[in-house]
This record gives structure tokens, C-alpha cells and sequence, in this order.
């Protein structure tokens, strides 16, 4: 193997190269227009134009990553996750190509690829499996019939694909129809195939999967388990290893599981299966064929790498450990640092400013040491093309309490400017006391996600007040002039608008009046404050672990507080494109009645009426690409006798 093409862009392209260069392997990088100066580009020793935008004109067609792989000789092909990593045809065209494929089998991507051929085999080797319906009559009817069957709780899952997308809880059997809809549409955007199943859902589990790893002689053994149970929409955003409640015994059972499901279906190379644990008993969920969002917390545990020994694998080397060699030393925590807003909606932007705590990136770091993989730099841009994943933070300690605590001390010293993040989420996350304690549930973030949102909203406006204000005023070229005189000003934070008076400016003093407050005289620059203008009148802050938000309504016109709750507009919150509009003109709404569908890096998205309305006009229509900010519709009064 002398050449390897990655099939794929962002961190996971860079931390194939990083491992393939160390083996002396050179690496060829694929690229859309978005990505032509991203950092997996000018990191790999060649790199090759897709030509388009889009993942279904790039990122996702076989004919342009084979030719270049012809057009550079490239020898091996290494797809990463996502994308075509679990798509049988994409490795079978690599195969008959004539280049080594980094991956299962075809024959075993498409036995495991699909959650339903999965069950089936799973149920076959005695792999405990939730009782539901995946069979070929796709129908409403025949779901509907299986779903009185089932029962309820129950859950939607698109067959292909993974990652959260295609997925919707039924909690009664009125709901099925919309979330069957909804999940097919879902699943053909992100997959190319609605073909779905339903099954018991479970409403306190853990999510639990098992690494592991085959080579073609044979052998199979697992690396241990890893708890993926802090989800917001189905996606994982918080993964450790060991799992606080996985004792030996039920690692060797669910681990002997895992194997035998692998070996069913001949398999080669990296894998993960993914379990329900409820009490002392697990149930299967489904079988990734490639490499993890989340290995890196299996290489931090093991001190093993796990892209290395899939680069050997595909050579034809045996698995250099036993089953009774894999070495489980320590605590590892992952945590996903994501472009999106409070109410986990991903969001678009440039990188305005970009400071990463001091870490390793790509390998192993030391016990108690910190490891950054990601492709973030000042300048990078995110656009709704891809996911909103921008990196991960992992760090391997001896205890998990000190894990936590690295791991948060690591998220208040990140900095990244210009766009929304969940970085001040993910370090709450860490610090509440049912993580910590070891009994967060896959229901973790529906019951607590609003108590920590008002947490941090809290300590946001304190600080506003007490030290962002000051970098605000600093960002604004307006406000450099010294002025004695008072200046009024409306500033909105995450809606509400606070009325401000700047009294002075002028040798690195600011006196401020807010409304209840004593007067404060900010001294500038305050030390631990960042600050950037996002536009002329919007700008971003971080403090410590608080990230903010401020705009100047200064020149705002009065909302109208007769309409919507005060909003007589709808507007796009980030880009993406409308897929659905289930209202029409002149249409009365109740509160939270959707009003527009929007997909967005893969996931879709209801845009709701925040209060009782009429629709009065709707500016879009389905198919339509939208940005930030733009009216997507208006609303009228509720007429009388509307729904409240």
C-alpha cells in the first residue's frame, strides 16, 4: 500500500493522513468548491477537485473519487465515516477497480449496513433484539397493523444510514402517520433510501455499543464498550469509556454478542454494534460498518490506533492482540463541539477567531493530557452543505472525576468566534450532577437540557453586564470616538432587549447605566474577554465558559404585540433549504403549529408559530434554498375563535 485516497473531509480526513504519513503511506485528498482551502487539503501529499458543492455532487459520487484515484495512483481507498463508508456498491466499485478497499467486506456492509438485515442475522445468532416490523411491505397499512401489534412506546428508524437521521418516537399510534412521513423524507435526503422499520422503543435505556475489530484470518475480538447515552436528536454529543455501569461480566456478554454478529456475517476490519442497556439486559440496535465519530475515546482507553490497525488489516495482517491482551486502562471522555444554538439547530458562518487549549491531535495523549481532533482555523468556513461537527475534545485520565474536570477546564479555554457553538452546553453537561454521577440516560438532555439552557442564560446576562459589555463597545468602530455626552443604547441578548446608557468613553474607561444596576466603569481591555463584530450591529462574546450574543435594536421599530406573540415575521434561523410547507394564506395557527420544514447539514428542522396567528403571507416555497435572517412568512392577527 503506497497511496491512499480518502473518500471523505473535515477531522476525519486529517486524522487518516496524520496516521497514514507516520506509516510512510502517502495520502490523496479529495475536495468540494466549499472545502478547496480546508486543511485536509493542504495537508495530504496530493489533493484532487470534485468539482461542486453539494455532498450528492461530491463527497458521494463513485465515478469522481475513482477517476481520482486513477488520475493520481492511489492504490488503497479509505472512506472515513459517513458519506458512501457503509455503502456495499461504493466498495465493491473500489474492489473491482483493482484498489484496496479500508473497510468490511461489501458481502458485510450490506448483511449489517441495513438495520433490518441486522436484526435478522442478530436474531439468529441468539443477539437479543427488540421486537418490531422490518420487512418489505413499506405501506402505512401494514405499519399501522404492525404498530397495534407492537405497541406503543415504540420508535421509526430509517433501515439505512445512521447518526439520528430517520428517526422519530411514536408514543401513540395518532402520531405514526406524521412520523412516518417525516422519517422517510428524512432518510432518503440523508441516505437515498426510505425504506423504514419500527420497533419497541425503551423510554430509560443507556446507549452502549462495543468496538470491534476482525482481520481475514479469522480472528475477532472486541476493544470494550463505550456510553453513548447524552443525545439531543438522536446524535450523540457526549461519549465515555468504560461506561460507569458496565461491570466485567456484562462487558464479556455484551462483547460475545458483538462478536458473534460480526463473524456471522464475515467480517473484516473496524466495526462498532450498538446496544440498548436497560437494567442488566441489552437489546441490539444496529451494526456501524466503519470507523466512529467516537473512536478516539477507544484509542485513549487502549492506547492502541485504531486507523492504523485498519490500514494493516486491509493489508492482510493478523490482529497484533488477543482477545485476553486488549488493555482497558483509565477513564476517556469525548465530547463533540458543534456549530448549533441553543435549541441544538445547526448553524452556518465563518470562523472569526479560533484558540484551542494545549493539545495532541490525532493520537494518543498522555494519561490526564488532552486531544483535539478536529479542522477548525480562523477563516475556515462552515457552510449547510455538511454536519455541524467542527471537533472533538478527548481526554484519557486515571479517574473519571478527573476526566470531567479536564475535559471542562478544556471547553472554557476554547475559543471559536463568529458562529454558534455548543461548547458552554457540553462543559454544563459535563458539571451536572446526574452526568457526574454516572446515571445520565439516553433521556439526560430531554429532562435537563432546559435547566442547564437557563443556567447558562443566566450567568451570560450577569456577565453582559459585568465584563462583555466593555468588548462589545470595543468591537464597535462607532464607539471608538471619546464622547462625555449620554449615549442611549437597546442592546438584545437572546431576545430580551436591555436599555443602555454609555455616560463616557475615553481612556480605556466606559461608565455604564443599565436599568436596576448601579453604574459600572468598565476598564479596557478586560482580561479573558473575546470579542467580534458579526456584521455592523451583531457581535459574539466569550467569557470563561459563557458564550453570548448581542445585537444593537437601537434603530428597531417597535415589534408589533399583537401578532404571534410580538412577531409579525418568520425568519430563517440558519441556512438550508424548505422541504415542506404545511400551512397555507389566510390559515389560522394555534402556538407551535409548524409553520415551515427546513433540512439543514442533513437534519430537518420545524420552524413554529409562537403564538396564536393567521397566516397572512408566505414568501417561500418547498425546494427553495433560504439564509439567516431571511422572512419566510407573515402573520396577521388571530381571528376570532382561532385556536389558542
Amino acid at each position: 500500500m503506497k497511496k491512499i485516497l480518502i473518500a471523505n473531509r473535515g477531522e476525519i480526513a486529517r486524522r487518516i493522513i496524520h496516521t497514514a504519513h507516520r506509516m510512510g503511506i502517502d495520502t490523496v485528498a479529495v475536495y468540494s468548491d466549499p472545502d478547496a482551502n480546508a486543511q485536509h487539503v493542504r495537508e495530504a501529499t496530493q489533493a484532487v477537485a470534485l468539482g461542486g458543492a453539494s455532498s450528492a455532487d461530491t463527497y458521494l459520487r463513485t465515478d469522481k473519487l475513482l477517476a481520482a484515484a486513477r488520475a493520481t495512483g492511489a492504490d488503497a481507498v479509505h472512506p472515513g465515516y459517513g458519506f458512501l463508508s457503509e455503502n456495499a456498491d461504493f466498495a465493491q466499485a473500489v474492489v473491482d477497480a483493482g484498489l484496496t478497499w479500508i473497510g468490511p467486506p461489501p458481502g458485510a456492509i450490506r448483511a449489517l449496513g441495513s438495520k433490518a438485515g441486522a436484526k435478522a442475522l442478530a436474531q439468529s445468532h441468539g443477539v437479543p433484539c427488540l421486537p418490531g416490523y422490518a420487512g418489505e411491505d413499506q405501506s402505512d397499512e401494514r405499519f399501522a397493523s404492525e404498530a397495534a401489534r407492537i405497541g406503543t412506546p415504540l420508535m421509526v428508524k430509517a433501515v439505512a444510514g445512521g447518526g439520528g437521521r430517520g428517526m422519530r418516537l411514536v408514543t401513540d399510534l395518532a402520531q405514526l402517520p406524521a412520523s412516518l412521513a417525516s422519517a422517510r423524507s428524512e432518510a432518503l435526503a440523508g441516505f437515498g433510501c426510505s425504506d423504514l422499520l419500527i420497533e419497541r422503543a425503551l423510554l430509560q435505556p443507556r446507549h452502549v455499543e462495543v468496538q470491534i475489530f476482525a482481520d481475514a484470518h479469522g480472528a475477532c475480538i472486541h476493544l470494550g464498550e463505550r456510553d453513548c447515552s447524552v443525545q439531543r436528536r438522536h446524535q450523540k454529543i457526549i461519549e465515555e469509556a468504560p461506561s460507569p455501569v458496565v461491570d466485567a461480566a456484562l462487558r464479556e456478554r455484551m462483547g460475545a454478542c458483538a462478536v458473534a454478529l460480526a463473524q456471522a456475517a464475515g467480517y473484516v476490519g473496524a466495526g462498532t454494534v450498538e446496544f440498548l442497556l436497560d437494567g442488566a439486559e441489552f437489546f441490539l440496535m444496529e451494526m456501524n460498518t466503519r470507523l466512529q465519530v467516537e473512536h478516539p475515546v477507544t484509542e485513549a482507553l487502549t492506547g492502541l490506533n485504531l486507523v492504523e490497525w485498519q490500514i494493516r488489516v486491509a493489508r492482510g495482517e493478523s490482529l497484533p492482540l488477543t482477545q485476553d491482551q486488549v488493555p482497558l486502562q483509565g477513564h476517556a471522555i469525548e465530547v463533540r463541539l458543534c456549530a448549533e444554538d441553543a435549541h441544538f439547530r445547526p448553524h452556518t458562518g465563518r470562523v472569526l477567531q479560533f484558540s484551542a487549549p494545549y493539545a495532541t491531535a490525532f493520537e494518543r495523549a498522555a494519561p490526564g493530557a488532552l486531544r483535539f481532533d478536529h479542522a477548525l482555523e480562523e477563516g475556515a468556513e462552515v457552510t449547510s452543505h455538511y454536519d455541524a461537527l467542527l471537533g472533538k475534545l478527548i481526554v484519557h485520565a486515571p479517574t473519571r472525576a478527573e476526566a470531567i474536570a479536564t475535559l471542562a477546564r478544556a471547553l472554557h479555554s476554547t475559543r471559536v468566534l463568529g458562529l454558534p457553538t455548543n461548547r458552554a452546553f457540553l462543559a454544563a453537561c459535563l458539571q451536572h450532577p446526574v452526568f457526574a454521577s454516572g446515571q445520565a440516560l439516553v433521556p439526560f438532555l430531554a429532562e435537563h437540557a432546559a435547566g442547564l439552557q437557563s443556567t447558562l442564560l443566566k450567568e451570560e446576562r450577569k456577565l453582559l453586564m459585568q465584563k462583555a459589555l466593555g468588548a462589545v463597545f470595543a468591537c464597535n468602530p462607532a464607539a471608538s470616538l471619546p464622547c462625555s455626552l449620554p449615549r442611549p443604547l437597546r442592546l438584545r441578548h437572546q431576545g430580551v432587549v436591555h436599555d443602555v446608557t454609555v455616560r463616557e468613553w475615553g481612556g480605556g474607561r466606559l461608565q455604564v447605566e443599565h436599568a436596576g444596576a448601579e453604574p459600572m466603569t468598565l476598564q479596557l481591555p478586560q482580561p479573558g474577554v473575546h470579542c467580534v463584530a458579526v456584521g455592523p450591529l451583531r457581535w459574539h462574546w466569550q467569557v470563561g465558559g459563557a458564550d453570548g450574543w448581542v445585537e444593537d435594536a437601537s434603530w428597531e421599530p417597535a415589534a408589533r404585540a399583537d401578532v404571534a406573540g410580538g412577531a409579525a415575521e418568520l425568519r430563517a434561523p440558519f441556512n438550508g433549504k424548505v422541504v415542506a410547507l404545511p400551512v397555507a394564506a389566510g390559515q389560522a395557527l394555534a402556538a407551535g403549529d409548524t409553520v415551515v420544514v427546513i433540512e439543514s447539514m442533513k437534519l430537518e428542522h420545524s420552524l413554529a408559530s409562537p403564538a396564536a396567528a393567521t397566516v397572512a403571507e408566505l414568501l417561500v416555497a418547498p425546494g427553495q434554498q433560504v439564509s439567516p435572517g431571511q422572512v419566510l412568512a407573515r402573520f396577521a392577527p388571530a381571528t376570532q375563535g382561532a385556536p389558542a
